[in-house]
């Protein structure tokens, strides 16, 4: 196994828990069950290896795991303290086990620290449930895939991986076990596509370049269709297009990656893809390294929370906790965990904290919470901070609206002009709609918060507008008569304060106005004493979108 010293032993708290693999020279892949299920510090070893023992790792990209033995996702990538001079594991195109008579696992069963070898064979191509290739022993005295194999690298003789065992015998005398075949493990992990071939003869180079490409399209909010490119990738002989088309283009980039049987199509994807960057440039929304910090009710009971904290950085998501409490203990969570995200930041980032909400808690003064026991400042006079809301934060129509609105907000026509949304405006809804559509707003400001105009902010949201601005207090009834109120007063201070700010740093305009206000001689009086910034652009938080025709999400 000289030649394999890509081999890993993860243990959480000096106990071995399960085996795993390097795929670069920082990150290792594992099963997700492996690392979850003790909350001590995970270290990894190489036993191939013996001056790498020991080394610290974090859970970067968990699969979406839910916990239970046959829920999917049962991966999870931990990032090392630093580089290791190993050569990672190489990896076989998809289906090369089935060429193969026998594969080799290599585990830590109990007693076992420096590991044993497990042969077995794939039985079929056939997926369990869409997620596991079931394995069964080479011979009926080999060794049987037990507790300690979970993660380890299934591979061909040549050492090239195809898989990683996920599901083991819960008796000695069954061989029989389970593998996450390479392709389901790029659902649930995307970078993985970049260093596995295609099924083709395809290489890796070639997987690297076009995940290069996708990312860099993604960064720069590049605006293309992705059926398009994949009728131009296989041809007009090629596959149809799938039921629906791409919802996003990860989702063509990876059926043409994994499922379209022409070894010339990738490089295609790609080349157009390199044409349409090398045009003239997108504008970026933003270079924030958003700190998010998602509410969402529980179905435990009405007074359940679940709040998920996360940090990008170099637009990856890095989960921090996640917990489900009564709304009650929310506030203490947020500020004991938003602290811990800034760990995850890159030294001198630019921190947003963005609050994902339902909807009907968009008007919550999350920018008045104290930064923590010990520190009084509220959170929106310390750092930039945002809201959004939860539904359209995860619907891929709005967010594809959204991003289509962002690449003309600073150079459309009157895109930076603050439309104005009275308390006592007698416009209808549906009015207000067409109106913000037809004007192609991109900057919208309430005199009353959503609970006195819920259709008019409805309107807003669901155009989409990107920035929308009221006071969290305002005219709380909108049904007074025309004339001075404070929120029409709001809006007259309002416009001055952000005419001529790019969208992308009103963040930071609000962020003084909120301190401004609160060291004011009289802060209660103060116009933006409550200002509430909703701001959502979705280059600067992507989330992952599922494929839902891909293999590969």
């Amino acid at each position: 196994m000289s030649g394999a010293a890509w081999h890993a032993r993860i243990e959480c708290g000096g106990t071995v828990a399960g085996a795993g693999f390097l795929v670069t020279p920082r990150m290792v892949l594992t099963c997700a069950h492996v690392v979850r299920s003790d909350p001590a510090p995970v270290t990894v070893s190489f036993p191939n290896r013996p001056d790498l023992t020991g080394l610290p790792a974090t859970v970067t990209v968990p699969g979406g795991w839910a916990g239970g033995a046959t829920d999917p996702g049962d991966l999870a990538v931990l990032e090392l303290d630093r580089d290791v001079p190993v050569a990672p594991a190489r990896f076989a195109p998809p289906g090369a086990e089935q060429d193969s008579p026998s594969l080799v696992a290599y585990g830590f069963p109990e007693g076992y620290d420096e590991g044993v070898l497990a042969r077995y064979r794939a039985v079929s191509r056939t997926l369990i449930a869409d997620q596991w290739m079931q394995l069964e022993a080479s011979s009926a005295h080999g060794q049987p895939l037990v507790g300690g194999f979970s993660g380890a690298a299934v591979t061909l003789p040549d050492d090239r991986v195809v898989g990683m065992v996920a599901q083991v015998a819960g008796e000695p005398d069954v061989r029989v076990g389970r593998m996450l075949p390479t392709e389901v493990m790029a659902r649930h992990w995307y970078g993985l596509g970049a260093l596995v071939p295609g099924p083709g003869a395809g290489t890796p180079e070639t997987s690297r370049r076009l995940h290069t490409l996708v990312r860099r399209a993604e960064s720069a909010g590049l605006d293309c269709d992705p059926d398009r490119l994949y009728g131009h990738a296989v041809g007009p002989f090629g596959p149809d297009l799938p039921p629906g088309g791409f919802a996003s283009l990860r989702a063509a980039a990876a059926y043409v990656q994994w499922q379209v049987d022409d070894v010339e199509a990738l490089p295609r994807f790609a080349d157009r893809l390199a044409e349409l960057l090398a045009g003239p440039p997108a504008p970026q929304a933003s270079a924030w390294s958003p700190i998010v910090v998602e509410l969402e009710r529980s179905g435990e009971g009405q007074d359940q929370v679940t709040v998920r904290v996360s940090a990008y950085r170099d637009g990856q998501r890095r989960p921090v906790e996640t917990g489900r409490l009564p709304r009650g203990e929310v506030r203490a969570y947020v500020q004991q965990h938003v602290d811990r995200a800034f760990v995850h930041l890159a030294e001198g980032a630019e921190a947003l904290l963005a609050f994902v909400l339902p909807r009907e808690w968009l008007n919550e003064p999350v920018a008045q919470w104290e930064c923590g026991p010990d520190d009084s400042t509220p959170l929106g006079c310390a750092h930039p901070l945002v809201v959004t809301d939860r539904s359209r934060h995860h619907s891929g129509r709005l967010r594809h609206h959204l991003a289509k609105k962002w690449r003309t907000l600073e150079t459309g026509p009157g895109a930076t002009t603050l439309h104005r949304v009275e308390c006592a405006s007698p416009e209808r809804p549906p009015s207000l709609r067409k109106r913000l559509r037809d004007e192609e707003a991109g900057l919208v400001g309430f005199g009353s918060p959503p609970t006195a105009l819920p259709g008019h902010f409805e309107a807003g949201l669901n155009v989409p507008v990107p920035v929308l601005l009221w006071p969290r207090g305002g005219c709380a009834d909108s049904g007074h008569g025309p004339g001075p109120c404070p929120g029409a007063a709001f809006l007259d201070a309002l416009g001055p304060a952000v005419d001529g700010v790019p969208a992308a740093e009103l963040p930071h305009r609000v962020r003084s106005l909120r301190e401004e206000a609160a060291a004011d001689d009289d802060p209660d009086r103060h116009w933006a004493k409550d200002i509430q910034l909703l701001w959502d652009a979705p280059d600067c938080f992507p989330e992952p979108a599922a494929g839902l025709h891909s293999p590969v999400a």
